[in-house]
């Protein structure tokens, strides 16, 4: 079936089609079938193969798998001991995280920012947290925790300010309009 609808089969009939336009216009005479199944082995040969891609069409399936990923380590991190402020820390950045991925089709234009999303959620966060709660406590370093976490929450940010880039000119736009419409400067 995928055949059906490759290029090759494409040309290859269109070229077949030719062979039988000149059939009945009187261009070919008896040999017209092998003229036809010739015409079109040689769309068929000369037609370029099919597009390889190696990245998965939809990003949906990876984005929902993250987001429970994330959502587990959030719950894991919330039964260990993590000190004040740092599981407000990982709730702010499992909310940006997760608001983006929450909207997959976004990610298609924009890959990179995917994988920066990918990053921070499979690796930043998980490895900032693990590596304090391995440590003793008496070890543990709470402010080295807490500015990983700050750190993380701040490229999170920068990863939402271009994701949401498009919806932050629409509404800056529609402020304009809006202003110019009413007569108003802008503030």
């Amino acid at each position: 079936m995928k055949y059906l609808g490759s290029t090759k089969n494409l040309a290859g009939s269109a070229l077949g089609l030719v062979g039988v336009l000149l059939y009945v216009f009187g261009g070919v005479g008896a040999y017209w079938p092998v003229v036809v199944i010739g015409l079109y082995g040689v769309g068929a040969l000369l037609a370029p193969g099919e597009r390889v891609r190696l990245i998965a069409a939809s990003t949906s399936t990876e984005t929902e798998q993250l987001r429970a990923d994330l959502a587990v380590l959030v719950e894991r991190a919330g039964q260990g001991r993590l000190p004040e402020g740092a599981g407000e820390f990982v709730h702010r950045i499992h909310q940006v995280l997760s608001e983006m991925l929450a909207r997959p089709a976004a990610f298609s234009a924009d890959p990179d920012l995917l994988h920066r999303v990918i990053r921070v959620a499979r690796v930043d966060l998980p490895t900032s947290i693990e590596a304090y709660l391995n440590m003793p406590k008496w070890l543990a370093r709470r402010d080295e925790l807490l500015t990983q976490l700050d750190l993380i929450e701040f490229e999170a940010h920068q990863i939402a300010e271009r994701f949401y880039a498009d919806d932050i000119n629409r509404q800056s736009d529609h402020t304009r309009y809006l202003r110019e419409r009413a007569g108003r400067p802008e503030h």
